[in-house]
This record gives structure tokens, sequence and C-alpha cells, in this order.
């Protein structure tokens, strides 16, 4: 089962591609969307270690507690690709999905493609992770500076 998004963006690919490995750039945009879903947005970790094989941290205080998500890096392809294991419950880390993330020059922007693979199981799932990609997406464009999407 495949989530997947799409946003174009007037920042250049390597712009784009920066915000999702640079801690203060993820802090304001995942603060972004958490509020556009009606959360707190107060995020309280951000551990990024930007490599193949390099594993991420990044977590938010909820009604219910701190919220984490985590992962490991399987590629990046600085400005065109990167693609990273997500994991929000530790009963995930033994068959975790997998985000994709394509950015393709378009003009002076470019358009950012997310594919978030899951296991049949979490199939239920796939409208929700579709909503928060779109506004995590909607996030970054925020963060640097881009008008929101008609």
């Amino acid at each position: 089962m495949t989530a997947r998004v799409s946003h174009e963006f007037s920042s250049p690919p390597e712009r784009v591609f920066d915000a999702w490995l640079d801690p203060e750039s993820v802090r304001a945009w995942m603060g972004h969307a958490l509020r556009a879903m009606g959360l707190p947005g107060e995020v309280r970790t951000i551990a990024i270690d930007p490599r193949a094989g390099g594993a991420f941290e990044f977590s938010d205080l909820r009604a219910e507690g701190e919220a984490r998500h985590w992962g490991t890096y399987l590629a990046l392809d600085r400005p065109r690709s990167l693609s990273f294991t997500w994991i929000t419950d530790a009963s995930e880390e033994d068959d975790p999905s997998v985000v994709r993330v394509a950015i393709r020059p378009a003009g002076a922007g470019c358009v950012v493609v997310v594919e978030h693979e899951f296991s049949d199981r979490w199939k239920e799932y796939i409208d929700r992770a579709e909503s928060g990609w779109r506004r995590m997406l909607a996030g970054i464009a925020a963060g640097l500076g881009e008008r929101p999407s008609p």
C-alpha cells in the first residue's frame, strides 16, 4: 500500500532538499504541520544524522503525551531524492514503512513527490498519511517563505 502526494515549490531543489535535513528547518515545518492538524505544534526533539545509515528522531507534545517519529536514512542524493524508514511505534521496528522523496526541477522551482509505502496491515491509514504529508510539504513551503498553494 502506498500513500502518494506531491507539491510544487517555487524554491530550487537544493533548498527544498536541505529543509528535510536541517534541524531548525524540520522544527519549523513540523510545527507548522502539527498546528495545521489542530495540535499544539510543540516540537520537543530533533535529532538528525543526515547520511545513509544515519538515524533521525522527532517528537512533539500532545494531550496524550509525547509522540515520537524515528527511522533510518536509506539513501540521500542531494538535491534529487532521499528515502528513509518511518516508525511511530516500537511494534513497527521489525516491519517499518518506507518513505521516498523525489525532487524534480520545474522552472526556477521544483516538484516534490512523497511516496510512503506501508504493509497491508496499515492500509486504513493511507488517507491519514497523505493528509499528514500534504501538511508537512505545506510546512516546508511556509518555512521557505513561499505563499500557500491556492
